[in-house]
């Protein structure tokens, strides 16, 4: 088991703090000291790093208390306890809270044990360890990490912690009091000791605590005393070797009898240091990758709108080639295309057709007079016929002329008038 601090926190700020660093696996005491006040709590500070640590209350600013509450269900339980002590407790049950300890049931038939604390006291316990930079999963009745007999039901067992004593009643059942009032609970305890009956199951005593259950009330009181204390006939002391009494507490503590920080006072842990390294690296990664993933797809964006805009483009340029089409699609092009060359005759080559055009395309810009009406081409002789239409002879001539000068063979055919324009044939050879 790892080194584990236990501090003991008063009740009062200007009171004295108790401390001991325990070696779980060699059972022994590493360190031990007293602070004189809750200001000097942060020299602690050093001390709790690496280690676990477990903080004590004092008993008498927790009201530890058995119920039978009738139900099954642990929430609807725990709901009707703090209406169920209402009557009982000194302050109003909404400036109190309620934890709950994890016992089932008792042999008295009690089903529920819950610690009561003033709220203020709790915040005030939790604000000096936040000041201190010290951080909890466990803060802990002090009476109930003292030892219970393991011979003897009827005892009880005791240790002096400064200017109090510690007393365990029971698995749920102990007090903090101050030396002083020693003698007066002993006479207290001898009355408990004789013959009594409850009222009720939710009595208890003035102090807040339950007496002693009175099936099994002793003729006689035992207190295993892990310190000096006095007895008497009734109350008999048994000596038990003296301890310091945080290194008793530390021995028998059972973290999961019981946790003040529970419900509104449960506590987020805060990560180690290679946890927040772990993290810091984990966000980096991630936020690279989003940058990665952003500045891909903002690149995808512009290729996806370039490829619109030239596939948009391939539309306009083939409508305007074609004027008559009227639906046009770039996955079709292509074959419409092809079906338009084979419009111009069987036997095509779209090579050799294609290259003809490209030398006859210049005379058609040096005589913008002359218009094609149909355009067929022969592949086997490499001719190509042309059907064309001008608004004179004279224009006939000049693109004659301009088909001869890009070296051209050409044989001019009939012409004829056709109302305000003449029409006319050219047979053209490379």
């Amino acid at each position: 088991m790892a080194e584990t601090l236990f501090i003991r926190l008063p009740s009062q700020s200007q009171e004295c703090i108790h401390w001991l660093i325990w070696s779980g696996a060699n059972r022994e005491i590493i360190a031990s000291g007293e602070l004189e006040h809750t200001g000097q709590l942060s020299e602690l500070r050093d001390k709790a790093e690496n280690r676990q640590v477990t903080v004590f209350v004092p008993g008498c600013d927790v009201s530890l208390r058995r119920l039978k509450v009738p139900g099954k269900s642990g929430r609807a339980v725990r709901l009707a306890v703090p209406y169920m002590l209402e009557d009982d407790l000194a302050q109003d049950v909404e400036q109190l809270f309620f934890a709950y300890g994890n016992i089932k049931e008792d042999e008295q038939g009690h089903n529920c044990f819950t610690a009561v604390v003033d709220r203020e006291q709790m915040h005030l316990w939790q604000s000096w360890l936040a000041d201190a930079g010290i951080s909890t999963k466990h803060i802990i009745p002090d009476v109930l990490a003292m030892p219970l007999p393991e011979n003897d039901d009827a005892g009880w067992s005791a240790v002096g912690l400064g200017q109090q004593t510690l007393v365990r009643q029971g698995q749920w059942q102990g007090l903090c009091l101050d030396n002083g009032i020693w003698p007066l609970m002993r006479e207290k305890w001898q009355q408990a000791t004789q013959p009594q009956s409850e009222s009720n199951d939710g009595e208890v005593s003035e102090e807040g605590h339950e007496p002693p259950d009175s099936e099994n009330s002793p003729a006689e009181l035992v207190i295993d005393a892990y310190s000096a204390l006095e007895g008497d006939d009734q109350l008999i002391i048994r000596a038990q070797p003296e301890e310091l009494p945080l290194a008793l507490l530390a021995q028998h503590v059972d973290p999961s009898l019981v946790n003040l920080l529970q419900g509104e006072f449960q506590q987020v842990q805060p990560r180690s240091k290679a946890t927040t390294s772990w993290l810091w690296a984990a966000g980096i990664a991630v936020f690279a990758l989003v940058m990665n993933v952003g500045i891909k797809g903002a690149s995808l964006m512009q290729v996806s709108n370039q490829q619109a805009a030239v596939e948009q483009q391939i539309i306009d340029t083939y409508k305007k080639a074609f004027p008559a089409t009227k639906r046009v699609r770039v996955t079709t092009i292509k074959s419409q295309l092809k079906q338009k060359l084979n419009e111009l005759g069987p036997g095509n080559s779209s090579g050799g057709f294609l290259e003809m055009l490209a030398k006859v395309q210049p005379a058609f810009a040096s005589v913008p007079g002359m218009k094609p009406a149909s355009i067929k081409f022969d592949s086997k002789r490499q001719e190509l016929r042309l059907q064309a239409l001008a608004s004179d002879y004279q224009q006939f001539d000049k693109f004659k002329n301009a088909l001869e000068k890009a070296r051209l063979t050409v044989n001019l055919g009939a012409q004829s008038n056709q109302g305000e324009q003449i029409s006319g044939s050219f047979s053209i050879k490379g």
